[in-house]
């Protein structure tokens, strides 16, 4: 199925679509900091450039869509129509790259907590911080 949009028009929506300070990023970071957690965003100097890093309890969480990491069995994980080899060698470049990130960061005594964009809900949040408390 070819593409709707001109490579021009492609181009320019896919440039948009943000790295950092997502939705469920900043929701997640407000629950987080309400609780009490003080952390550090982004941080360069460890593998894989975690979303949140919580140098006190060494804990790095990453904040997934489920669409760019491919969630498993979501229904927010769906593989476009068109270039579909493109993007399926792309959306599992990119799950190879997120388990790559994570061992590198365990290894170096980190704990590393992913939290998925479908499991934004109070429960699964509460969930989240309870580990880190851990």
């Amino acid at each position: 199925m070819p593409d709707r949009f001109t490579r021009q028009t492609r181009s320019r929506i896919m440039a948009a679509i943000r790295g950092k300070n997502t939705k469920p990023e900043l929701t997640v970071r407000r629950f987080l900091h309400a609780l009490g957690f003080r952390f550090r965003l982004h941080s360069t100097s460890l593998p894989g450039r975690p979303d949140i890093v919580l140098p006190k309890h060494r804990t790095a969480v990453f904040v997934h869509g489920c669409f760019w990491h491919h969630h498993a069995n979501c229904r927010l994980a769906t593989t476009p129509a068109s270039n579909r080899r493109f993007w399926r060698e792309k959306l599992m470049g990119n799950r190879r790259r997120d388990r790559r990130k994570a061992e590198a960061l365990r290894t170096a005594g980190w704990k590393v907590l992913t939290i998925w964009q479908c499991q934004l809900d109070g429960k699964r949040l509460r969930r989240l911080a309870d580990r880190i408390g851990q």
